[in-house]
């Protein structure tokens, strides 16, 4: 078999300014994540949940999503009460290796996910326009991102995880 793509929803692309419609459709992703992933997932079995998309099973790449999203709305909200704050980075890859991550029932982490991107969709839909433009340090990359390439960054990542598990359901 080939090896899969590494970026099967293609390459992410910063914009740190979207429009008022960019960014709707992008929020639009991010809300329907839980319930399309939740669809992507339904009647795997425990091996099939062992799948590798390159490095990580589906079981990661589901509870990776959870991992990814607490930060993201805690980055949020940061961003949202605080004058450009420094967001604490991650090591996903350590995270994603723990045990936890490779033996917690899926359906927490899409428990977590509908309840948590709930959440997230009321903040950020309470956002005004300006807000969109307020900043974050990212020290990891020693980079300042706009809540809007944010949100634009977090759209992608649903996508791109969600091709992810699609594309190894579809091998079954």
């Amino acid at each position: 078999m080939p090896e899969r793509p590494e970026n099967p929803a293609g390459p992410y692309v910063a914009n740190p300014k979207p429009t008022s419609v960019e960014r709707s459709a992008m929020i639009g992703v991010i809300k329907q994540l839980p319930s399309r992933l939740k669809q992507a997932v339904a009647g795997l079995t425990k091996e099939q949940l062992q799948a590798k998309y390159r490095n990580w099973t589906l079981q990661q790449i589901v509870n990776h999503l959870a991992d990814s999203h607490i930060n993201a709305y805690v980055r949020f909200k940061l961003t949202l009460t605080e004058t450009k704050p420094t967001i604490k980075p991650y090591d996903e890859t350590a995270w994603s290796a723990l045990g936890e991550s490779k033996t917690t029932d899926i359906n927490v982490s899409l428990q977590l996910l509908e309840a948590l991107h709930d959440r997230w969709i009321h903040v950020i839909e309470n956002m005004k326009d300006e807000d969109f433009e307020r900043t974050y340090y990212h020290p990891e990359y020693k980079t300042v991102v706009s809540l809007g390439e944010a949100v634009g960054a977090y759209a992608w990542h649903c996508q791109h995880h969600l091709a992810q598990v699609e594309m190894v359901r579809r091998e079954f």
